[in-house]
């Protein structure tokens, strides 16, 4: 049963989410997106510059957002946009950058990583990681304070920020302070009872396929085994993975792989917040963020990153 704030709009946004479903829909979707790029958002500092990939990519389009006028370091953030690993750009994440920065500011570094269709992975997973290194070795020219990153993502983002807070973690390369998947994509073999035939209003088991498949193409063409910087579900060993805030509507095809992972991560002792919102589908809060149920869950996020923000940055 969907919450019933979000009942009358149903079908509507049922309507407009079957675009999603196609990748010919995906493509077009892509190709507007695309004229959002050097979108700034007014009352921040923003920069657009290009680093080198260090996997023979192209070079890698980061938006940065600081606050003005603020005396100090900051926390750094590397902030992962959405899109099913296959379209999106940081421009259409606006909301949650600014979300973030005015409720603790921060320095927010996003990059347009490659989409699935036209590079499948690794690539979005090296560009995203790749960032991450970048950011940890230019911290006097971001002004960030070094060695306490967060990493944060929603939706596909999550997944990806789930993967790049693993490599991190297991190569000791980068010290992230905590981490935000915001209902993350996390797992490929989408054989949970919730991803199972899900056909909820907005992301659903026909959308989960297709970016999956586009974004696993070339490792199922060739038989390889889906590695967990690919899919963070696959992972073994949670023990080295920072603290974690995230939240999930139960409606929703992630609705049971975060749950797993939350569970995984609390059985190896790392300190999680989370909350599943009840009767709510894919990035509702996203959709209709005007609604009560879309400003609690904003609020449960926001709050949550400033308590973290305080405990494992400033306080350590």
């Amino acid at each position: 049963m969907h919450h019933k704030e979000l009942q009358p709009t149903y079908w509507l946004v049922k309507a407009v989410f079957t675009m999603f479903m196609h990748k010919a829909g995906v493509l077009f979707l892509n190709s507007l997106s695309v004229l959002l790029n050097g979108k700034n958002i007014d009352g921040l500092h923003n920069e657009e510059l290009y680093i080198p990939s260090k996997n023979g990519g192209p070079d890698i389009r980061l938006r940065i957002y600081k606050p003005l006028n603020h005396e100090g370091v900051l926390p750094g953030m590397l902030f992962l946009h959405g899109g099913g690993l296959v379209m999106g750009n940081p421009e259409l994440s606006h909301d949650n950058i600014e979300d973030y920065i005015a409720t603790k500011p921060c320095v927010i570094v996003a990059p347009d990583y490659r989409k699935a269709y036209t590079a499948p992975y690794p690539a979005a997973f090296n560009d995203c990681y790749d960032t991450l290194l970048w950011m940890n070795a230019n911290t006097t020219q971001l002004g960030t304070i070094p060695d306490k990153l967060i990493v944060a993502g929603h939706s596909a983002g999550g997944g990806l920020a789930a993967a790049v807070s693993l490599k991190a973690t297991d190569t000791q390369e980068v010290k992230i302070a905590f981490q935000i998947p915001i209902y993350p994509m996390l797992d490929d073999r989408q054989n949970s009872e919730s991803a199972r035939d899900n056909n909820s209003a907005s992301w659903n088991a026909k959308a989960n396929k297709l970016g999956w498949s586009a974004y696993l193409r070339e490792l199922n063409e060739k038989g390889i085994t889906v590695p967990a910087y690919a899919a963070a579900a696959r992972a073994t060993d949670y023990t080295k993975l920072p603290p974690t805030i995230t939240f999930v509507g139960d409606l929703e095809p992630f609705k049971d792989e975060t749950i797993t992972y939350v569970d995984n991560l609390r059985k190896a002792g790392i300190p999680v917040t989370f909350r599943l919102f009840e009767g709510c589908y894919h990035a509702f809060e996203k959709v209709l963020p005007n609604l009560k149920i879309s400003k609690e869950a904003r609020s449960f996020l926001l709050s949550s990153y400033s308590e973290y923000v305080d405990k494992y940055i400033y306080l350590k």
